[in-house]
């Protein structure tokens, strides 16, 4: 049985990270949106006024059979809660491999809906990731020759997007070039036609160059079921599907002591950690043996951080491309798990002790203090950044969090989050 309260659309997200990202661009687009940390539970009550629900899962680096169980999962609680529109949102640099996750989840989903094809769209302009002739650009680079090549989890080595489905997706790719984006709509709708000719299912791969790439795309797509990509298109299918324009959140700041926790090691935030210091910062960097050996335990970092004036410390671990690549191993592995929840448990120690706002740098590392805190469902707020929202806690309203994904903000992002998480903002 379908609620009450019907959802205009419901959007999975593959980590935590991604999910504020996505619902950030649905917010700016003027939709009231919650964000989920996973499934929410049977007693879970969905506000009325509530319009678009992105639930983040944890399945960018997932087992393949479980990311597709989860993605499907949450798939069927949002068409419960009234949602006929849905999205699955990756991260803009398409991150995943060449057994997934990207493709058998949307080829899982298209399935599912019953639905003959989607988009592939992964582009954010606002933060130079482009689609330019069906390659996939990172600040003026092709992906596999952007910083992402290196990654540890997900090393992208190929930049045509459907040279990356390819290999993880059981469907053709049809590529739709900007010059042919600024065709009429139908000459458009012409040769996707002609593509989908006696095929099952299908994908097609818009350019997406700027802004006004978004509204062309949401036009002639944005009245499909399912869609898929980055977060740059959401604002425009936001307010395609509400027919408003842009609503500001109506979110204070509060007054309290924050923690900034910083697990990425990707070159933006250590960029911004170097400005956090430079203006004036209080920093702890972790050290691997000490976590390990559990000298800096949560609680001894905590008491350490305390006995300082600061009130906006900031605890990081940190190493260089070259490092992390000695530590792609086992015992790496579990030196980054650690190293999570140590970082993860001194914010749940300091919410504990009276800070209101907890500040986060990392796609695990911000999953991880998400889960810590226990809080599983968010209003969204004002964005710091593109794609960076501040986080509103259903369960307890008078915190603040802000998560972000590594390569995401400005500089003086940690200086930004301080001010409009406080009081005086």
């Amino acid at each position: 049985m379908k609620k009450e309260n019907k959802i205009i659309l419901g959007c999975i997200a593959d980590d935590f990270t991604g999910g504020s990202d996505a619902a950030s661009f649905l917010a700016l687009g003027g939709m009231k949106t919650i964000l989920c940390n996973g499934i929410p539970g049977q007693d879970f009550k969905l506000p009325q006024d509530c319009e678009a629900v992105v639930i983040a899962l944890k399945s960018r680096t997932q087992e393949v059979t479980a990311a597709v169980r989860d993605s499907l999962s949450s798939i069927r609680w949002l068409k419960d809660q009234g949602a006929d529109k849905f999205y699955f949102k990756y991260c803009s640099t398409f991150d995943s491999t060449d057994q997934g996750n990207i493709g058998p989840v949307t080829d899982a989903i298209l399935e599912e809906l019953d639905e003959e094809g989607t988009i592939l769209c992964p582009a954010l302009p606002a933060n130079e990731r482009v689609v330019r002739d069906g390659l996939l650009y990172v600040k003026g680079l092709p992906l596999a020759e952007s910083p992402m090549r290196n990654h540890p989890l997900t090393p992208m080595r190929k930049s045509r997007i459907a040279d990356l489905m390819g290999p993880q997706g059981g469907y053709d790719c049809l590529e739709i070039h900007g010059d042919e984006m600024e065709d009429s709509m139908d000459a458009v709708r012409v040769k996707i036609d002609a593509f989908r000719k006696n095929k099952q299912h299908w994908y097609a791969i818009p350019d997406y160059r700027d802004e006004e790439d978004a509204g062309r795309i949401i036009s002639i797509f944005g009245d499909m079921t399912f869609l898929t990509g980055g977060s740059g298109i959401l604002t425009a299918l936001a307010k395609h599907l509400t027919g408003r324009e842009s609503v500001k959140a109506d979110f204070k700041g509060v007054e309290g002591k924050a923690l900034i926790v910083g697990g990425s090691c990707s070159v933006a935030t250590h960029a911004q950690t170097l400005w956090y210091e430079k203006n004036g910062g209080s920093l702890l960097k972790l050290d691997d043996q000490k976590v390990i050996s559990g000298e800096e335990s949560p609680e001894a970092v905590f008491e350490e951080i305390s006995a300082g004036e600061c009130q906006a410390p900031m605890v990081y671990s940190y190493d260089t491309p070259e490092g992390l690549a000695k530590k792609r191993n086992e015992e790496g592995r579990l030196l980054a798990a650690k190293v999570e929840a140590t970082l993860s448990g001194i914010a749940r120690i300091a919410a504990q002790n009276g800070f209101k706002r907890i500040i986060a740098a990392g796609g695990e590392t911000s999953g991880a203090v998400t889960q810590a805190l226990g809080y599983q469902s968010f209003w969204i707020g004002e964005s710091i950044a593109p794609g960076v929202p501040v986080l509103i806690p259903l369960e307890n309203q008078e915190i603040r969090l802000v998560l972000k994904s590594g390569n995401f903000g400005q500089e003086d992002f940690f200086g930004r989050a301080l001010a409009m998480t406080g009081l005086q903002h």
